[in-house]
């Protein structure tokens, strides 16, 4: 177990690349029929000596934003929602930028990063009786140079809102709604902020920690935590106190989706598919063209290439083409660095970094494979070789 730990962190120095050795590392490579290598290292749980596989359920980060798009898409062809319409009358409150008020904000803007909101107001702390509200109040949330739809700045705020629109349109909880729009219909175990998971499944969890091998979340002890949400002010957890669309930022839908590295490649192989994953359609195909896009390639001055909130793991020029929650790698225009594998093909997915945890979901549509991955342990990664991202995602991106 040290030894392929070693191993990993010898393979990472090749690139030039000194860094601390991953807790866990699991990657799975696939193709429309199905995985065709796995590659698992490392420990699940430090505690137990658990030895990380790729059905181990894993907090993937803003690869959950995708799997949340893929929801809406899914309202959308049914006609529950429209992305081109004001959110406003669907939160049941004005959403505007204070700046420009006159500008309406839609769910293309919000899915697309466009919606001219910042995370500096915060994001997820809303307790259980909160309101998402009280956070766009806060002029802090909201870019004033900016109207709507004219700059990408990646903002996780934009996902709570989406998750609330989900649930005043359909009247269910946001994480019990993804169970039935995505996650059953996928044959994939997980669940967002582990609820609705089973408690075999959060037996499995793999969790993460910091620098010094300190866990920062999901240490469980092999069961479902007490309280997965952020509890009440008055510290209570009880669920009934739900409400649809009060606090879409319960379940955590920009990063809270607990998902095995064989379940990221099944959302894979439904990306490869066109909306079709062993003979199910869950989407049709343009909407699987929709979300791709994109919706904003950078152009020197209409964007920021990085995220601002991520704890300094974003090199400039990683964001550089954008749809609905979809990223698109290798854009040859000047700024740009996100050639994660380096070979210039232009692979669709999105990327993750949180809690030490870096993550990836990329599928190469033309030839019909993909990858996801993730490793623990590493919030101190280096800066990669050939990309704005970090080496050890290089390394895991190419196999190498």
């Amino acid at each position: 177990m040290r030894l392929a730990a070693c191993l990993f962190a010898l393979l990472l120095a090749t690139t030039g690349a000194c860094a601390a050795e991953p807790v866990a590392s699991v990657r799975v490579a696939f193709d429309r029929d199905g995985v065709t290598a796995i590659d698992a290292r490392g420990v699940a749980d430090l505690a137990s000596g658990r030895r990380a596989s790729a059905g181990d359920p894993v907090r993937v980060a803003s690869i959950s934003k995708l799997a949340t798009a893929l929801g809406v898409m899914r309202l959308v062809e049914a006609g529950k929602l429209d992305l081109d319409a004001d959110v406003s009358p669907l939160l049941g409150w004005r959403l505007r930028n204070p700046a420009f008020p006159d500008t309406p904000i839609t769910l293309r803007l919000l899915l697309s990063h466009r919606a001219s909101l910042t995370d500096a107001a915060g994001y997820y702390a809303v307790p259980l009786d909160g309101e998402l509200e009280a956070i766009l109040d806060d002029p802090r949330a909201w870019d004033p140079a900016h109207a709507p739809g004219t700059f990408f700045r990646y903002a996780n705020l934009d996902f709570p809102l989406v998750a609330s629109i989900m649930e005043r349109v359909t009247g269910e909880r946001f994480d019990l709604l993804m169970q039935r729009l995505v996650l059953r219909p996928l044959g994939i175990e997980g669940c967002f902020n582990w609820a609705a998971c089973s408690e075999a499944t959060a037996a499995r969890a793999v969790v993460l920690y910091d620098a010094g091998r300190k866990p920062v979340r999901d240490d469980n002890h092999a069961r479902k935590p007490d309280c997965a949400v952020n509890p009440s002010t008055d510290g209570d957890c009880d669920l009934s106190r739900w409400r649809a669309g009060r606090n879409g930022a319960l379940f955590s839908p920009q990063g809270g989706l607990r998902i095995s590295a064989n379940g990221l490649a099944r959302i894979g192989r439904l990306l490869l598919g066109d909306g079709t994953l062993d003979g199910v359609r869950l989407l049709d195909p343009a909407s699987v063209r929709t979300l791709i896009g994109p919706e904003w390639t950078y152009a020197g001055d209409n964007g920021l290439t990085a995220e601002e909130d991520d704890s300094g793991q974003a090199g400039a020029g990683m964001l550089c083409r954008y749809g609905l929650a979809v990223q698109t790698l290798a854009t040859a225009r000047p700024g740009c660095r996100d050639d994660l594998f380096g070979d210039g093909v232009a692979r669709v997915g999105h990327a993750g970094s949180a809690y030490g945890l870096l993550s990836g979901l990329w599928v190469d549509r033309a030839a019909g494979t993909g990858v996801a991955y993730f490793a623990t342990g590493v919030p101190d990664a280096p800066a990669g070789a050939h990309s704005g991202f970090t080496a050890v995602e290089e390394a895991l991106a190419g196999g190498r």
